[in-house]
């Protein structure tokens, strides 16, 4: 079984015909912004998932971009097993350019991904901004930035995304 990529255009047509939209994003980055009567199945617990639960319809995954959905196409393919199933090109911004309802709710807090990316973006800034002002000494903020940014990715743990994680923001949002 192989997961074809379609249009966004395309999955609108057979959404309107009873197709099944399913957000693979995690919890915390659909509770700010979903399409309407999308279902979710976040991709961090897709191998305990029963495909059967959400309908009976073609299965139609999204996440944000479509990145995420084309990067993680084995784990949807196990996912779906043997229901006609496809990823939507361009992800959920695709699907708004095409009309579907969104439902967007701004008491939540942004993503976590971009939370860090502000917040190391704004202290290597800052740390750049005091080193050349101030003092050499502060160049040391940019250059941890860095490391840690390069050991999430070599690691996949992000130290700065726990500390963000309890942030008042987002231990309400959590609850």
């Amino acid at each position: 079984m192989t997961l074809a990529a379609i249009t966004a255009a395309k999955a609108r047509e057979l959404i309107e015909r009873g197709a099944v939209l399913v957000d693979i994003r995690e919890t915390g980055e659909r509770a700010r912004e979903r399409i309407q009567d999308s279902s979710h199945v976040p991709l961090s617990g897709i191998g305990n998932a029963d495909p059967l639960a959400i309908g009976n319809g073609p299965i139609l995954f999204h996440c944000k971009s479509g990145a995420r959905t084309a990067a993680n196409v084995g784990q949807l393919k196990t996912y779906a097993n043997s229901c006609e199933a496809y990823i939507v090109e361009g992800g959920m911004d695709a699907l708004r350019e095409q009309g579907l309802a969104v439902i967007v709710d701004k008491s939540q807090p942004i993503e976590m991904q971009r939370q860090v990316q502000i917040v190391a973006g704004s202290a290597g800034l800052l740390g750049t901004a005091l080193g050349f002002f101030l003092s050499p000494v502060f160049y040391i903020v940019p250059a941890f930035v860095g490391a840690g940014l390069l050991f999430a990715g070599i690691t996949g743990f992000c130290g700065m995304a726990r500390i963000l994680m309890r942030a008042p923001w987002n231990r309400v949002a959590a609850s």
